[in-house]
C-alpha cells in the first residue's frame, strides 16, 4: 500500500477501527512507539490516553483520548484524538457520511512531517501533486458543526486557522500552533 494512495487520516482510522497492521519503522520498539504516540498531545491529555500501536490497544486510557504513533506506516506522524475524531476517522475510512453535532479535537503537535494532504480532497490519489497540497507544522484539528465554519478561510497560506476538506462530510478546522519543524 503506497503512502500516496491513502490520505493521512484514513490510515489512522484503519489502524484504530479495523486493526490494520502496519510495520513499525525499523528499530522502533514498543516503548518508542508509545512515546511517539504520546508526543502528539500535551501530557495533560496523553498521560491518561489510550494508546494503540499496530492496531492493538497497548495502554488502556481513562480520559477518552486515543493516541497513535503513526498515521502512515513509515512517517511517524503521531496523533491524539477525542472520541468524536475517532468516529469521524472511522466514517472517512469507510466512506460513510458524517455530521458533526458537537465539537471534536485532535492534536498533532509533531505536525505533518512531510506527509501533507490535499486541502480539498481527503481521497486525492497523489496529494503531493494536488494544486492545494498542504503541510502543516504542529497543529490542532477541530471538528465543529458546519454552520460554525462561516467566515473562516480555507486558505492555508494565511498563517492562521483554516478549513480543510470544506466540501466533504469530514470538514474540520486546522489550527497551526507553531512553525513547521
Amino acid at each position: 500500500m503506497a503512502n500516496h494512495l491513502i490520505p493521512t487520516l484514513c490510515v489512522t482510522a484503519l489502524v484504530y477501527s479495523a486493526g490494520f497492521a502496519y510495520s513499525a519503522i525499523a528499530g522502533d520498539d514498543l516503548d518508542a512507539l508509545i512515546t511517539r504516540a504520546k508526543s502528539a498531545a500535551p501530557a495533560a491529555i496523553s498521560d491518561d490516553a489510550t494508546v494503540i500501536v499496530k492496531g492493538k490497544e497497548v495502554i488502556k486510557g481513562t480520559n477518552g483520548w486515543t493516541c497513535l504513533p503513526n498515521t502512515f506506516p513509515d512517517d511517524g506522524m503521531p496523533m491524539c484524538n477525542d472520541a468524536l475524531w475517532m468516529q469521524m476517522l472511522d466514517a472517512m475510512v469507510n466512506k460513510k457520511d458524517f455530521k458533526a453535532e458537537t465539537i471534536g479535537i485532535s492534536y498533532m503537535l509533531q505536525g505533518d512531517l512531510g506527509a501533507g494532504v490535499s486541502n480539498s480532497d481527503p481521497y486525492h490519489p497523489e496529494p503531493k501533486k494536488a494544486d492545494d497540497y498542504v503541510e502543516t507544522g504542529p497543529h490542532l484539528m477541530i471538528i465543529v458543526p458546519k454552520e460554525l465554519l462561516k467566515g473562516l478561510t480555507d486558505d492555508p497560506s494565511t498563517g492562521g486557522p483554516y478549513v480543510m476538506w470544506k466540501d466533504t462530510p469530514y470538514v474540520h478546522i486546522m489550527v497551526p500552533v507553531a512553525d513547521k519543524k
